[in-house]
């Protein structure tokens, strides 16, 4: 029979990653394109950052993290628009039971905007660390869950004005 060894930085690094897995999950569903599980993006993002040492070396691994699970969901975008040759279609992957929050509307949206939208509104984040998070500006950020707003707003006009009376 063979026991696995686990050390305190296994328990501190599963316990950091049990901790952070739900919120990391809730984001990748945001910025996921229709084909990619968002739990994919997840465990793919936890690998790379592993790969380059352990979780502890990061100031801020939740930040980081989330930054990888965007740029791999941009990625898995881009690749899937090759192939399908054709505009991706966001569709949900999404439990509207436990996030309520989330509408398919808010999946419409480019991954960009999506995502500054989402950590503004939800995680309560400063567009400062959004457009670091982001690879862009502060303003740029702002710009882009401004744009984000607008299009959700008219989306959802859209949705009420086609309800029958």
């Amino acid at each position: 029979m063979t026991h696995r060894v686990t050390s305190r930085f296994d328990q501190a690094a599963t316990s950091l990653i049990a901790e952070l897995y739900p919120q990391l999950r809730t984001f990748a569903s945001v910025v996921a394109p229709a084909h990619e599980d968002p739990n994919d993006l997840v465990q793919e993002a936890l690998l790379r950052v592993l790969r380059g040492g352990p979780l502890s070396r990061l100031e801020h691994p939740k930040a980081y993290l989330r930054t990888t699970i965007y740029h791999l969901a941009v990625s898995a975008r881009r690749h899937w628009a090759a192939e399908q040759s054709g505009l991706v279609q966001i569709a949900a992957h999404i439990d509207p039971v436990e996030e309520p929050w989330q509408v398919d509307e808010l999946l419409r949206l480019p991954p960009k905007p999506r995502a500054a939208l989402y950590l503004h509104v939800v995680e309560g984040l400063p567009y400062e660390e959004i457009g670091g998070l982001l690879g862009c500006t502060e303003t740029s950020a702002r710009k882009a869950a401004s744009r984000a707003k607008r299009r959700l707003r008219r989306l959802l006009n859209e949705e009420d004005d086609n309800e029958p009376a």
